[in-house]
């Protein structure tokens, strides 16, 4: 797959290549321009204005653009107004100057030779589209979570990362923290004794984390947002202030629900520790969901599904398991979810250092990580083909649940096998100018 067009009249794409991470300060010496990592946000609603927070306060870093559809409005978390200009303004206290520029199309941002990153926290829907064309315009990326909206974009993007060699972090942080690390080493190492089943417990419902759930009827779009651009890629659909905003993430258009949005996280937790970064299960069983009917949102507020690994592993993810990831073995179990874990017995971690030789990435900082990576070039924690695969397993999780259905997966050329009418959802039209082509 090609990246998407994207001419206009000022731009130009970049050539295929491997592009060289940045030189390191030690060769240019202190004060040079290398010590500095410019990067732009592309989104800068609740999500990507909390992250722009975090990456401010690294000091090899220049936050020198934000882009955002939405100049400046509501329907951000708990009502919160966001928008670039919001963000222009932070950064620009931060750094005590007036030099952020804030534009309307990433485009534009791409284009730019003063940026070295981009930060993607747009809705799912726009991920593959942007990350393909930044990877082709040599900009290193740290993607949001989940890493698509279908297992055909993932692979694009994942393909097209690859190719590039720029680097790439997912925003999928539970790889930086401490607890489910040392739940997955405790997996990978044979302390559980042989896994047998992996269960993945998701919040339900869908929170009105925007305060605009009830305001489902159509109007025009308000002053300032240009919503034919934040539709995108998307089908056109009337705007509503309910459609947009943080509440996104229940409709199916953009978004696959708690599914994906929650599953990008713990779903890559039993990934990790079941070493299957590069693959995935063989089938998905015994789906069932509840899709309560609202004029807008059409995801599915109770859930279960099954994974069957070739191993005999058997995931188990749904809304009713306790939140987080336990895995279980013939000797024990081992749960963790943010900030903490459990296990069954106190000597399955009384002797870290002899519990086998399988030590994972060590991260402490997830943001940290990824500047890291643009100065050195190495891999981040959280590499773009794992979090392809991850995301991949809640795709076909929700594809079983809106079949109402079995699938039969074939993890090596990512097919479902004998169900052509499941086997066409594992992507999606995209609208002109932006399909993958």
């Amino acid at each position: 797959m090609r990246a998407p067009q994207l001419t206009r009249r000022t731009f130009s794409r970049a050539a295929l290549g491997t592009f060289p991470a940045i030189v390191p300060a030690s060769v240019l010496g202190q004060g040079a321009p290398s010590n500095h990592l410019s990067i732009g946000f592309i989104g800068t609603g609740n999500n990507g204005t909390n992250w722009m927070l975090r990456f401010l306060q690294d000091a090899r870093v220049r936050v020198r653009v934000v882009c955002d559809v939405n100049r400046e409005g509501g329907g951000y978390w708990d009502g919160t107004v966001r928008g670039r200009e919001p963000a222009r303004r932070i950064v620009n206290e931060h750094y005590g100057d007036n030099s952020c520029l804030a534009l309307n199309d990433f485009r534009e941002l791409l284009a730019r030779d003063d940026v070295d990153a981009i930060y993607i926290g747009t809705p799912d829907h726009w991920h593959a589209p942007m990350a393909i064309a930044a990877a082709r315009a040599g900009k290193h990326i740290y993607g949001q979570k989940p890493l698509s909206l279908t297992v055909r974009g993932g692979r694009a993007m994942a393909d097209a990362v690859k190719t590039a060699g720029v680097v790439w972090q997912t925003g999928s942080q539970q790889r930086s923290d401490r607890n489910f690390r040392i739940v997955c080493e405790l997996a990978r190492n044979g302390r559980l004794g042989k896994l047998h089943t992996v269960r993945v417990g998701l919040p339900g419902g869908r929170p009105d984390y925007g305060k605009t759930a009830r305001l489902t009827e159509t109007r025009p779009a308000p002053e300032g947002l240009d919503y034919e651009m934040w539709l995108g890629p998307a089908p056109y659909r009337p705007y509503a202030p309910a459609r947009v905003g943080v509440n996104f993430r229940w409709v199916s258009d953009y978004s696959g629900g708690q599914v994906t949005d929650f599953g990008a996280h713990h779903i890559d937790i039993a990934q990790w520790g079941l070493g299957m970064d590069s693959s995935g299960p063989v089938a998905i069983r015994n789906p069932r969901a509840k899709f309560p009917p609202h004029p807008i949102y059409d995801t599915a507020t109770e859930f279960h599904f099954e994974c069957e690994y070739s191993s005999g592993v058997r995931l188990v993810c749904s809304d009713k398991e306790r939140g987080g990831v336990r895995f279980e073995g013939s000797n024990g179990w081992a749960w963790a979810n943010r900030g903490t874990h459990e296990v069954s017995a106190e000597d399955i971690v009384s002797d870290p250092p002899g519990y086998g030789g399988i030590r994972l990435f060590r991260s402490s900082n997830h943001v940290t990580n990824f500047i890291d990576s643009c100065f050195t070039g190495k891999p981040t924690v959280a590499p773009i083909e794992a979090a392809h695969r991850s995301a991949s397993i809640a795709h076909l999780g929700n594809i079983a649940l809106r079949k109402g259905r079995d699938l039969q997966w074939d993890p090596v050329n990512e097919r479902i096998i004998d169900d052509p009418g499941a086997e066409q959802l594992l992507d999606r039209p995209r609208r002109r100018p932006w399909e993958l082509t």
